[in-house]
């Protein structure tokens, strides 16, 4: 139970650290400011984390690729931000379901309005 916990709390330390390294560390044109973290999940062993980002508006992959592009560059903001043992390796991965909750409100106006 205590690793579960120390899991959990590394998870949200991450998600916070990555937050503000993607909001202001990074200068990418293709990294819009409607792009947000909405999950970091760090494997026990601190190899890898998968970061979950949801992102509003057209250019979804361009974003993707920036971040991808960029993952070496955050990877070393995230090492001098969080005192690991290991800085974990990056996998970005679209979250969509932010958007889909939108759709599902809009689609539920529609019928409350009709």
């Amino acid at each position: 139970m205590k690793n579960n916990k120390r899991q959990m709390r590394l998870n949200d330390q991450v998600k916070r650290e990555l937050a503000e390294i993607i909001r202001s560390g990074l200068r990418d044109p293709r990294i819009g400011t409607v792009t947000s973290v909405t999950r970091a999940e760090v494997t026990p062993d601190l190899k890898y984390c998968k970061i979950y980002i949801s992102i509003l508006g057209d250019d979804k992959a361009g974003v993707m690729d920036g971040l991808t592009s960029a993952s070496g560059y955050i990877r070393k903001l995230l090492a001098e931000r969080v005192n690991l043992r290991q800085t974990p390796e990056l996998r970005f991965i679209h979250d969509d379901a932010i958007e889909h909750g939108l759709r599902i409100s809009r689609l539920i106006d529609e019928v409350i309005n009709d």
